[in-house]
């Protein structure tokens, strides 16, 4: 399958454009927002795309045609004011899931965080944050399309163990970004994950075990 991976310059879209780059099963696209950004992720053998989120729904249509799936793994980041969290995280990912029926892709992978499908456990501190997860993973399960959304915990910068902890209703814990990526390359024709969502933090089960005991 070809896969469009939106947010290929975050910390975990470059984890999984590599990952998918070297797979034998997959080849990949990378979406970035900057011309720039480019180089770094040809070099790993990934296509890509340029294409903004918070531009027009057709240029993300331009972007992905072709592609067989949808990760996005995209996210305004910690150093930028709730404006940017509405844009990106929610809107951004809406335009996305618009984008991708518009281009015929059926499966859409969603990155989002540890309960926010919960309101009651929501994080008093980056409350904007979890009303924008909540929404796009709602848009996403109304959307028709064949989707998984994953909801890690705190992303850690630090080696992955390949076992986690992947189930609804998890206690705030955290997971390194090499983990996620790998648990998303893993959900994407792991078909005990469709029209799934779960929390996921680091455990004792390896990915696809994990996957297929939801």
């Amino acid at each position: 399958m070809k896969i469009f991976v939106v947010g290929a310059n975050g910390q975990i879209g470059r984890q999984l454009t590599e990952l998918l780059a070297n797979s034998s099963e997959h080849t990949v696209r990378g979406m970035v927002r900057k011309p720039e950004q480019t180089e770094n992720l040809e070099k790993i053998g990934a296509e890509t795309k340029v294409a903004n989120l918070e531009g027009t729904v057709s240029e993300i249509v331009e972007a992905a045609k072709g592609c067989d799936a949808v990760i996005f793994t995209a996210g305004s980041g910690g150093k930028t004011g709730y404006d940017k969290t509405l844009l990106i995280d929610l809107d951004g990912a809406a335009k996305t899931i618009e984008a991708a029926k518009q281009a015929g892709i059926k499966r859409f992978i969603m990155v989002s965080a540890l309960q926010a499908n919960n309101r009651e456990n929501w994080n008093e501190q980056i409350k904007p944050y979890y009303v924008a997860k909540h929404y796009a993973d709602k848009i996403l399960e109304a959307s028709g399309l064949t989707y998984t959304i994953v909801r890690p915990g705190g992303l850690l910068n630090e080696p992955g163990t390949g076992k986690v902890t992947a189930k609804e209703n998890l206690t705030r814990s955290s997971i390194p970004r090499e983990d996620v990526a790998n648990t998303l390359l893993a959900a994407i024709t792991e078909e005990n994950t469709f029209n799934r969502s779960f929390d996921l933090v680091s455990g004792s089960t390896p990915i696809p075990e994990a996957l297929k005991s939801l």
